[in-house]
């Protein structure tokens, strides 16, 4: 049966997690407080679509929604004021009630990730970390640490382009501590350019999907 939930308008390009907390649903996700500013239409298509997905200009925040299944209310409230977006969580707490989102920082008035955002959905305390001046990354993986027990235990791993350097890495963070700047940094053998979606598969996860005969079989169905 489909439900239909009425809320503020907004357009979220992007959810983090959503779990079951009683008789309501909890979604978070990244509400837009401008999905369509203006622009003077200056410059080329391709600089005209970089400032317009600029995640400053979108006011792209952390937010959440509560869906009530038995009253059909929805209750709502930012989780943070700082601008940030294309949010991760350690995967193994999909699905299920979590503490920390990991997110890409904006360059501002442009379409580029110029750091990383730690946020405490519990406290509404954030940790963040600058990639400086020139270097872009992309959306940041959450590895779990093997045999790890708490949420935060993992590293972070992003790809960046330094502009200065003509030059690309691969960046792994300590996931509790990402102001202490990367525990690892790889210069990878070209340059590639920024992008937006990644993910991590562990490597026994790709072992068993290469022996499997069908999709649904590789996801354990």
């Amino acid at each position: 049966e489909i439900r239909w939930f009425e809320a503020e308008p907004t357009f979220a390009l992007h959810f983090v997690n959503a779990y079951e907390d009683g008789d309501e649903i909890v979604l978070d996700g990244f509400y837009q407080g401008d999905p369509e500013p203006a622009d003077d239409n200056s410059g080329s298509k391709w600089q005209r679509a970089f400032r317009f997905l600029a995640l400053d200009r979108m006011q792209t925040r952390l937010h959440r929604w509560r869906l009530n299944l038995t009253t059909g209310a929805v209750t709502e409230e930012p989780l943070s004021d700082s601008i940030s977006e294309f949010g991760m969580i350690n995967a193994t707490h999909a699905g299920e009630p979590y503490r920390y989102a990991y997110a890409a920082t904006g360059k501002p008035g442009w379409f580029l990730f110029d750091g990383l955002i730690r946020h405490d959905v519990q406290t509404g305390s954030e940790e963040r970390i600058s990639f400086g001046e020139g270097v872009y990354g992309s959306e940041t993986a959450m590895a779990p640490r093997v045999g790890s027990r708490a949420e935060d235990d993992g590293y972070l791993v992003t790809l960046t382009t330094d502009m200065n350097a003509d030059a690309s890495y691969c960046l792994v963070f300590d996931a509790a501590r990402i102001a202490d700047g990367p525990v690892c940094k790889l210069q990878l053998p070209e340059r590639i350019c920024s992008g937006t979606h990644s993910t991590w598969v562990a490597g026994s996860e790709l072992r068993r999907w290469r022996e499997t005969d069908t999709a649904a079989a590789a996801v354990g169905l």
